[in-house]
């Protein structure tokens, strides 16, 4: 048995450059999805833009009892997005070198968008796998979120320990989820390096709150969300639609960017549209 706990939380690497698409998308000869081990137990996916502007970022987590994907991307087309293959591949390869029967998958989401859920249906037949659907109900049944949105829950995995906190105001059902082995603070689309979308701003303005309460208590060591639409000049973002962003700034942002976010919020709160502030732009669409 793997002990999660121990030394947690566990440095990962993100030195990595993030496939960004090509100038004629057609002709790209990288694969559909770009994988990066951030440690032996931890994997971070990115959807080629070439395949769909989005390129949105997954996440698997191998625990002793079963592994998490979390998100499925944008694509449904096993053909042009090979998610199960990937997946399977990569779980084979975990447990070759760490056997165990009964190996299951559980299959959650960031919230419940269709970039982040279009290939739920690669793993609709697979063996010893949960897909839990992205509506509320089904999220808040699943995971225990009682009286939501103010209480947070905990996703064991056998040995290695998630807190999910509830994160509505981008999408009514979204969870932010916190690996405690590694420290990574998966935000989804409630934060990232792009244009964050708030569609009930008093539930995103209290997600922000619950986020910062969570993470002045818990160690974070990077807040990842799940997609980059900035270039590297602060406030400036690449079109929607682009598929090809060769000027990138890294994934990865920090508890202090919430920091920044609330203060956004703050000098926001009366106004409406799109506001600009550094590594994210907020769009207001209220």
């Amino acid at each position: 048995m793997i002990d999660f706990r121990r030394g947690a939380p566990v440095a990962g690497s993100l030195d990595v450059v993030w496939h960004a698409g090509r100038p004629s998308a057609e002709h790209d000869p990288a694969p559909g999805i770009q994988v990066h081990a951030y440690s032996e137990h931890t994997v971070i996916l990115r959807q080629n833009k070439s395949v769909h502007f989005e390129a949105p970022f997954l996440f698997l987590f191998f625990g002793n009892d079963r592994a998490l994907l979390l998100d499925t991307g944008a694509s449904a087309d096993p053909a042009r997005f090979p998610l199960r293959e990937t997946v399977d591949r990569l779980v084979a390869d975990w447990l070759e070198r760490r056997p165990r029967p009964g190996y299951g998958l559980l299959v959650a989401h960031t919230h419940g968008h269709g970039d982040h859920i279009a290939a739920d249906g690669q793993f609709a037949d697979r063996p010893r796998t949960t897909v839990v659907g992205p509506g509320l109900d089904e999220v808040t049944a699943a995971f225990g979120l009682t009286d939501w949105p103010h209480r947070t829950g905990v996703l064991d995995l056998g040995g290695r320990i998630l807190d999910l906190i509830p994160g509505p105001g981008h999408h009514r059902a979204a969870v932010v989820f916190h690996d405690r082995h590694t420290g990574l603070l998966m935000t989804g689309d409630s934060l990232y390096p792009g244009r964050l979308y708030i569609e009930d701003r008093a539930a995103y303005s209290a997600t922000v709150d619950r986020l910062l309460d969570f993470c002045a208590t818990r160690p974070v060591r990077h807040v990842l969300g799940c997609h980059i639409e900035m270039t590297t000049t602060p406030g400036e973002d690449y079109p929607r639609g682009t598929t090809y962003q060769p000027d990138e700034p890294p994934l990865e942002l920090t508890v202090d960017h919430l920091r920044i976010l609330r203060r956004a919020l703050d000098e926001t709160a009366d106004r409406h549209g799109t506001h600009a502030h550094g590594e994210f732009v907020l769009v207001y669409r209220d």
